[in-house]
């Protein structure tokens, strides 16, 4: 496959590029990126950013927040059999949950977002829906008003199901700036560590985030995978007084997904095309 790099490097060789372009040109392994600067308002790399592609578990950050339009955090919600069945019978990331367990809204978005756990996903849900049909339609009148017009949801956790879900690595950028005014989501997203002490309501329960550039490269948002997706990845730095939002689709691995963010961070990045 041609690369930007290699490409780059070529026209650096009949003057049209600056050499120095030219030999700090890594690889981008993700098929949909979408980099922007907000503090700026500039578009720091799209790659195929508007092409509609499944996005995994990045599903659940549009989930946390519909529940935060909905609910109050201090609400409590009861886990159901069918909310643990449901994380079991997918074979999907889980937060432990068991059926009979009652927990607040705000730790039930730390079960959503640190683990990605379906099951915590299904009862929020299930319960603000109320059912889960009526919450993805949720989702996708708040995808319409936030105008993420190339963005479907199906379900709230982004497993795989009909193939009609969908989005694109600028939506969903679009959507992480908004999330990011709330500053309970903001505050979750960036957790690396959440512990919940046993209750006579709950078992206890360590919650670790699931985004490895926390706590000291990024402040979060979330990370993704299914077979479809491929690895995939939404993210937020401040980078000189700047903050950067971006998202990654399709990546080849775990470890390409943040060397690539490592990279846009850096600000040394092109793509393959």
């Amino acid at each position: 496959m041609v690369t930007v790099s290699l490409l780059v490097a070529v026209l650096a060789a009949v003057g049209l590029v600056d050499p120095a372009l030219a030999r700090s040109a890594p690889q981008v392994t993700a098929k949909e990126v979408y980099l922007l600067d907000v503090t700026a308002g500039t578009i720091q790399l799209a790659i195929r950013e508007t092409r509609r592609v499944p996005v995994a578990s990045l599903t659940k950050i549009m989930t946390a927040y519909v529940v935060r339009h909905t609910a109050s955090l201090d609400d409590v919600v009861t886990v159901s059999k069918a909310d643990v069945r449901h994380a079991a019978e997918t074979g999907a990331t889980h937060a432990g949950l068991r059926a009979g367990e009652r927990l607040t809204v705000r730790d039930m978005l730390y079960a959503v977002l640190l683990p990605s756990g379906a099951d915590a996903t299904n009862s929020l849900a299930r319960r603000y829906g109320p059912g889960v049909k009526r919450f993805v339609a949720k989702m996708n009148h708040a995808a319409r008003t936030l105008g993420l017009a190339d963005t479907v949801y199906t379900n709230p956790d982004g497993l795989p199901q009909t193939g009609e879900d969908h989005s694109t690595a600028k939506d969903q950028v679009i959507l992480a700036e908004a999330v990011l005014k709330d500053p309970i989501i903001a505050t979750v997203v960036r957790t690396a560590e959440h512990s919940v002490r046993k209750t006579a309501a709950h078992r206890g329960h360590v919650w670790h985030n699931s985004n490895r550039l926390l706590p000291d490269e990024a402040q979060g948002l979330k990370t993704g995978y299914t077979k479809p997706a491929g690895y995939c990845l939404m993210f937020a730095a401040v980078r000189d007084g700047h903050t950067m939002i971006g998202v990654l689709l399709g990546d080849t691995s775990d470890a390409a997904r943040y060397r690539t963010a490592r990279r846009l961070l850096a600000g040394t990045v092109t793509s393959q095309l």
